[in-house]
This record gives C-alpha cells, structure tokens and sequence, in this order.
C-alpha cells in the first residue's frame, strides 16, 4: 500500500482540497436518492447492509484493513473501532430516516449536531445566532411531522448526532495524511462490515438471485461509501475542521437539489426557506478549532 498511499498524498495536493470536497457533496446524497429506490425490493436494512458491504469489499483489496489494524497501536485501534461503529450505525439509521422523511429534512437536521459541538467547544454570541438560525430552518422544515412521524424524527436525530461524531473521528483519522487515513477507512469500514453483518444479512440475501439488484447495491456502496468517504479524507487532510465544517453549509442545498431530481420531492417556498437558515447557520457558526 505504500506506493498507493505516495498517490493518493500526491492527489490530495495536486487538486484543491476544496474540489475534493465538491464531489463528495454530489455522491453524499447521490448515493442515498439511489437507495431510497431499492427499499422496496431489498429493504432498508438490506440496503444498508449492501451499502457497507460494498465498500469494505473495494476498499480491503488496496486498504489491507488486517494489516492496518495489526499494526495499530491502543488508541488508533480505539479510533478505527469507533469511527466502525459510528459508520455502522449513521448510515443504518440515515437511511430508516429516509424511508419516512423528505431528504431535505434528514440533511438539514444532520448539521445542528455540528453547530452545538461548535457551542459547546466555543460558547460565543455568533455561535449561540447561528444554532438559533440552524434551529429554526429544522423547525420549519419539520413543520407538521412532530406528530405525523416521531419515528422518523427520532433516527434523523440520530443520524444527526453520528454525523458529527463522523466529522470528528475523521479528521482524527485524516491526520495520518490522506493515504493514511485512507487505510484507516478502510479497516473501519471493514469493522462496519462486521457489525451490520447479524442486522441486515437476511434482508440483502433475498436480493442475490437478482443479479441487477446485487448490481444495484454495489453501485449504492460506490456511490455512497467509497467515493465520498475517500474525497472527505482528501479533503480533510488538507482542511482544518474550522474550514470543513464551513464547506458543509453547501450540504443542504446538494440533498435538496438531488432529491428534486432523483426522488421527484419538490420542495414548496417553506422548505426553501428552512433549508436557507440551516445553510446561513452552519456559516455563521465557528468550530473550537476556528484560527
């Protein structure tokens, strides 16, 4: 992996780091919009299993996940399991969030996590205006669903406290350089794997005998962990978390203008609205690591 890990350090400064965040904008909810459309043939955590497994299979081959985590010493093996963990279960309750609830609203929640992270580590009057902004967009994109879907809520919300809990472990990962922290990926993706291996195995296997639906899946995982994930290590080797975290307002506004096109959910005014807020907040607001 040595040679692979000079290439992709070479690629990481070869383009601007912010190029490397703008595809993975694109493929963030490119992939998910693809996933809402196989539910219902395989599944949401069938799906979900399809997703990680996919990706732990190509990254393993140039990753050597076996030989990262051998290698590793206490506190990176603390890291990799965690960041496998948390990868497990973001993506698991992510997409049980889009199975009941606009995409526009499951992204625009996934960042209020950020900002209170951002408030707690920094507790200033621009902070405490752009959770108020964030807030607010959330509580007009959620307009009536409190009621009319708490389930779907709930797992936003989760997903939302995960998100930024990836933000964090990833950077931590990220500063092995972009070819180390690639390789890191790769060994938590494969604990991931591992993990959701009991939890959706018995949904994706209904879709073996369909070779187009196996297709489907991988291309879900491609699309979802492997090509954001890998740019968000690019990136993040490269950007301090102040400054991702700023590139992150763009977010909202992919997920609405994919989910438009993909899943055919317009958004009404209101929603715009809303999602405007989220995008102003997470601006506005600064991580305790701001220089």
């Amino acid at each position: 992996m040595a040679s692979g890990t000079g290439r992709l350090n070479r690629a990481a400064h070869s383009v601007p780091p912010q190029a490397w965040f703008a595809v993975s904008a694109v493929f963030h909810y490119l992939g998910p919009s693809f996933a809402v459309l196989l539910f219902p043939a395989i599944g949401v955590l069938g799906v979900s299993w399809f997703r990680i497994a996919s990706a732990a299979l190509i990254f393993a081959p140039f990753t050597r996940p076996w030989k990262t985590l051998r290698e590793a010493d206490g506190k990176t093996r603390l890291l990799l399991v965690g960041l496998g963990l948390c990868l497990a279960a973001m993506n698991t309750a992510f997409y049980l969030a889009l199975d009941r609830l606009p995409m526009s609203l499951v992204a625009a929640m996934e960042f209020v996590g950020t900002i209170a992270i951002a408030l707690y580590g920094l507790r200033t009057r621009r902070n405490y205006l752009a959770l108020l902004l964030a807030v607010g967009g959330v509580f007009i994109l959620i307009d009536v669903k409190w009621a009319s879907d708490p389930l779907g809520l709930a797992w936003a919300t989760l997903n939302a406290a995960l998100f930024a809990v990836y933000i964090i472990l990833g950077h931590r990962a990220a500063q092995a350089g972009a070819g180390g922290g690639v390789e890191r990926l790769g060994a938590a993706m494969a604990i991931a794997f591992f993990i959701l291996m009991p939890i959706g195995f018995l949904q994706a296997v209904a879709a073996f005998g369909t070779f187009t639906l196996v297709l489907a899946g991988v291309a879900v995982g491609i699309c979802s962990s492997v090509i954001p994930y890998i740019c968000d290590q690019l990136a993040m080797s490269r950007l301090p978390r102040a400054s991702f975290a700023l590139l992150l307002a763009l977010l909202p506004a992919t997920a609405t203008v994919i989910a438009a096109i993909v899943l055919a959910q317009i958004p009404s005014a209101r929603d715009l609205l809303g999602i405007a807020l989220v995008m102003i907040g997470v601006a506005v607001h600064r991580p305790a690591d701001q220089t």
